[in-house]
């Protein structure tokens, strides 16, 4: 007979390591008033990107319902704005605001305090490995 244990599921041990990475950086995050997903967006669209809501799912492997919840508070206080590509072209393009810009600078700050917490706490080394393995399975397990 076989007896479950926590301490042997993956999913499990992902899940709650998960859930307490992301209370780290929420705390941080929500002092310049942004998710850690809302920051990942901003961040995404940087550098002039101009992205459709599907190329922006796709690059943070969001199903498009998650992507909209984050979104729909970034297009209200106009952080991220929503253009044509062309005339007479429906194909909407998400573009960062100037507003937007400016609240990612900040986002950053806190960002980078949440990021020094992790590492001091966890060892800069050991973050860098994770960071590196959690990358490889999340491309290795999307391939299957």
């Amino acid at each position: 007979m076989h007896t479950y244990s926590l301490e042997i599921d993956d999913c499990f041990a992902v899940r709650q390591a998960a859930r307490h990475i992301s209370q780290l950086y929420e705390r941080h995050l929500s002092e310049a008033d942004v998710t850690p997903t809302q920051f990942n967006i901003l961040r995404a669209l940087k550098d002039g990107a101009s992205l459709t809501m599907v190329e922006l799912a796709n690059a943070m492997l969001l199903d498009r319902t998650t992507l909209v919840r984050a979104l729909q508070p970034l297009l209200h206080n106009r952080l991220v704005a929503n253009e044509t590509s062309m005339p007479g072209i429906r194909r909407l393009q998400l573009v960062l605001t100037h507003e937007g810009r400016t609240r990612l600078e900040e986002a950053t700050i806190h960002w980078r305090a949440a990021q020094d917490e992790f590492e001091r706490k966890f060892g800069p080394s050991q973050a860098e490995f994770l960071r590196r393995e959690l990358f490889r399975i999340s491309r290795d397990v999307s391939k299957a």
